[in-house]
């Protein structure tokens, strides 16, 4: 476990202290996914959070306008002490974390769904149904399109993977084979 990680959990759990005492754990969940969008994913404001010649204070009313009356003041709190702190390398983390952590004290789980095409809001009902009942927790959904796959679903929740796709039942089919024919 990276050293990065083990302080993203510091702060996640923090946080989420910070948002259960406010009944908004999962707006600070929607509100921590946009932040990581802005710092994460725009190239040019990434350049700019971490470029050295800026100031801190500089940085920090920059992303006050930007985030003024979008954030609650528990997650503007974590972006001014992470920035001060100059540990905005580790929002990524932090999210996943506080997911994590989220999931595990409202019986949530986050499942993403590999297809080989879009699965339509029904499809994904069905899925996060199955996996309730499977996992004895409320399933949340996430679809990805893989190409690669040539029919079924691949499901990972948390560390687990359930493999229906039909290359994976293939190669299932295929050592079963080969164990068979080995005896």
């Amino acid at each position: 476990m990276s050293r990065d990680t083990v302080v993203a959990g510091r702060y996640a759990r923090a946080l989420y202290g910070a948002a259960v005492e406010k009944g908004i754990t999962l707006e600070v969940e929607e509100q921590l996914k946009a932040v990581v969008e802005v710092l994460h994913l725009d190239q040019e404001v990434k350049r700019f959070i971490h470029a050295p010649r800026i100031s801190k204070s500089d940085k920090l009313k920059v992303l006050r306008t930007a985030f003024q009356d979008k954030l609650s003041p528990t997650v503007m709190n974590m972006v001014e002490l992470l920035v001060e702190r100059g540990r905005t390398d580790i929002f990524a983390e932090l999210l996943e974390t506080y997911i994590k952590i989220e999931g595990d004290a409202l019986g949530i789980g986050d499942a993403t769904v590999y297809s080989a095409y879009a699965l339509s809001q029904e499809e994904q009902d069905t899925v996060a149904a199955e996996f309730s009942e499977l996992t004895k927790r409320k399933i949340r959904v996430t679809n990805l399109v893989d190409k690669s796959l040539l029919g079924g679903l691949k499901v990972v929740i948390g560390d687990t993977l359930y493999d229906g796709s039909l290359s994976g039942k293939l190669e299932r089919l295929e050592k079963s084979f080969n164990d068979k024919h080995r005896r």
